[in-house]
């Protein structure tokens, strides 16, 4: 395993990473704290919506102009799949999606509506409209996703609590596309029934009140999708890096810097660890504790020589943006 020195600069100069800096800006300029029916929107993985005893959950996502270029079947299927994953963070059920689809292409258009059908298949989540540019100079493919989450269920990113263990949950069985080097993909050849029931894990996590945090692992990779989690919840912690799980013969920094397929970052007491990493090997993954969250502003990585600072909250920025507690 690298040493603790390459996996910081591996991590502080990602782009999936560096490319988040910006959003508090954004979030400062569209604030939703006057709005009383807005119960989680900044810094979540998605929005929560007051409707009656449950939320309406709503997010959104768009697929990065490399990988269109690159796969545009690939582009189509990850479009659904990120934002399935967005609504399983919350521990909420998908409800359905639409889609803007840009095209310039018949063909390149043809490959990913193919991708989009196989995911619609695999999450067993319909696209029921959307709009579509068909003479556009350039390629483009955004979904937004609605799910819905009892109110007493939901999971928020936002709420680490300090002495709360970290448990990373992953499926190792996976593979990376040539295509895309840090994207773990671990559904496109699964059962459908399989990936459906890892992300309806999350409702039960939800259900039975597991966690206190909860993300899923997205384009900063684990640790950096942990330190969203984190910053989100103005607390720090620390990571011993050897205890991540990790799939045999996978290059250690590539790991921890993918997108998980099928990949979540839990905080949560001590007692309830356990039972979280149970439930995902019911429906084949694999789950670790490997750190705990500190009343700091300070996330370290460790491991059994040394111990140094990835973040510190108090000067750098991966998101800036830290919810306004309702």
């Amino acid at each position: 395993m690298e040493n603790l020195h390459q996996i910081i600069q591996a991590i502080r100069s990602f782009p999936g990473v560096t490319r988040k800096n910006t959003i508090h800006e954004i979030v400062k300029l569209l604030p939703t704290d006057s709005f009383v029916s807005v119960a989680a929107s900044e810094g979540e993985d998605a929005a929560a919506i007051e409707f009656g005893n449950d939320y309406i959950l709503f997010a959104t996502d768009g697929i990065m102009e490399s990988l269109l270029k690159s796969d545009p079947f690939l582009a189509g299927y990850f479009a659904v799949l990120v934002n399935v994953n967005d609504i399983a963070a919350m521990g909420g059920k998908p409800l359905a999606m639409v889609d803007v689809l840009s095209v310039r292409d018949d063909k390149v258009c043809s490959q990913i509506l193919k991708g989009m059908e196989r995911a619609v298949r695999k999450f067993n989540v319909p696209i029921v409209g959307g709009h579509t540019h068909p003479d556009c100079k350039y390629h483009a493919i955004d979904i937004s996703i609605i799910g819905s989450v009892p109110k007493t269920d939901i999971i928020k990113s936002s709420t680490a609590e300090p002495g709360d263990d970290i448990v990373f949950v992953m499926d190792l069985d996976g593979f990376f596309h040539s295509s895309l080097p840090y994207a773990w993909d671990t559904t496109s050849r699964k059962e459908d029934s399989i990936v459906q029931a890892q992300m309806d894990t999350m409702c039960v996590i939800g259900k039975e009140k597991l966690a206190h945090a909860a993300k899923d692992m997205s384009n900063p990779g684990c640790i950096g999708t942990l330190g969203m989690l984190l910053e989100s919840s103005n607390m720090g912690g620390y990571v011993d890096v050897e205890k991540i799980p990790v799939p045999e013969g996978v290059d250690f920094i590539q790991w921890i810097l993918s997108y998980q397929g099928c990949g979540f970052v839990f905080t949560c007491k001590p007692e309830n660890s356990q039972r979280i990493i149970e439930l995902f090997e019911e429906v084949e993954c694999t789950g670790a504790v490997v750190g705990k969250v500190l009343n700091s502003r300070v996330l370290s990585l460790r491991n059994s020589e040394a111990e140094e600072t990835l973040f510190d909250f108090e000067k750098d920025i991966i998101t800036g943006c830290v919810p306004v507690k309702k």
